[in-house]
């Protein structure tokens, strides 16, 4: 594949505001929940160093600081917060929270602060993040959890998102070691689930999943360990015009990952593992059916891309599908809508051992 024919993302996203019928969406889901501190608090930082990681390289983070008046309150309010996202709120567990660090990143859209609380008791610790809140990227996290084998955990109020971390090894990072540090069967099982992560991308449109925008989750299983690939960063969800923008293997990012799926897979599994992951999204459609059309109304009345946008994508879709349903889409959630329609449509032709009425 020549340097061409790789997708180029959108340099600078717009945010989008969060309308008042996705708010209520939200709060019907557990989504909301009144915190103390909002992302434009924590932007009063009155300093900051950089972060550096075990190699001393440069790691895009700096360690915020917060003048000595600000700094208890803050403290106290983000401790809150961690016991919103992970528990009942109550005060009971924040004796035992202790906020180690807040650093701030500046690349990328959403600009984050990610927030290191660790128990005192016992020196566990992780992380969460205070974001702007943007409809995109909640529409994004909300579907992840409805669609995806992940469940995600976060809360948006007003203007300001909490998300929980999502742990794992970068996408980028695993592959630093190179592919002849994995066994062959290793090399076949990341192959399977990277094409079962491509085509999860595809069918509900996240966009711009690049290497550093996923991570790999190693579990062990009996005698060896298996691998999963979750998605991290959900901005770019319904939000592009290019179709393969919603496609990792023409990202060049993923080269690496590319080359791995080839080498490993016949065309014939890939295949097959491309019907399962279709299959297995049109159960969870299914299953979740309500949720999901609640949601797909909420997308249906707002704006998330650009009418430009829109056009390129329902003609790329009509392309790639044939299906003309696509061609009468005005809007990002009118296309998700009919990409839903397709896949669920085309498992039920097939399946011949649904019991019919």
């Amino acid at each position: 594949m020549g340097e061409s024919e790789y997708q180029k993302i959108s340099k600078k996203k717009p945010t989008y505001p969060i309308q008042p019928f996705f708010s209520e969406y939200l709060s019907n889901y557990n989504r909301d929940a009144l915190i103390p501190v909002f992302y434009d608090d924590l932007l009063r930082f009155s300093g900051a160093i950089e972060v550096y990681d075990e190699n001393g390289e440069d790691t895009l983070w700096v360690r915020v600081y917060y003048p000595e008046h600000e700094r208890a309150t803050i403290d106290k309010d983000l401790k809150k917060v961690y016991s919103i996202l992970h528990g009942d709120g109550s005060d009971t567990s924040v004796p035992f929270l202790n906020v180690d660090a807040v650093d701030y990143c500046t690349f990328g859209n959403s600009k984050p602060f990610r927030i290191k609380v660790r128990n005192v008791l016992n020196d566990n610790y992780t992380y969460m993040y205070v974001k702007k809140a943007d409809a995109s990227r909640v529409y994004g996290l909300e579907l992840e959890h409805l669609l995806s084998p992940n469940r995600i955990n976060f809360l948006v109020y007003k203007d300001t998102l909490i998300e929980d971390h999502i742990s794992g090894i970068p996408g980028d990072t695993f592959m630093e070691g190179g592919l002849e540090s994995y066994s062959i069967r290793t090399q076949k099982q990341i192959a399977k689930e990277y094409v079962k992560f491509n085509e999860r991308c595809i069918v509900r449109l996240l966009g711009d999943m690049r290497s550093y925008n996923y991570v790999i989750v190693p579990t062990h299983d009996f005698d060896q360990v298996r691998y999963r690939i979750r998605a991290i960063d959900f901005d770019q969800q319904c939000y592009e015009g290019r179709l393969r923008v919603y496609m990792p293997q023409f990202l060049k990012e993923n080269k690496l990952y590319v080359e791995m799926v080839h080498n490993n897979l016949r065309p014939e599994s890939i295949e097959q593992y491309k019907q399962e992951e279709r299959s297995t999204i049109a159960k969870r459609i299914l299953l979740g059916k309500k949720r999901i059309r609640e949601l797909l109304n909420c997308m249906l009345q707002d704006r998330i891309s650009s009418d430009v946008k829109i056009e390129q994508l329902k003609k790329d879709l009509f392309g790639y599908t044939k299906d003309s349903n696509f061609k009468k889409c005005i809007s990002m959630g009118e296309i998700l809508e009919t990409a839903f329609n397709f896949v669920v449509k085309h498992y039920q032709d097939v399946n011949g051992f649904r019991v019919r009425k």
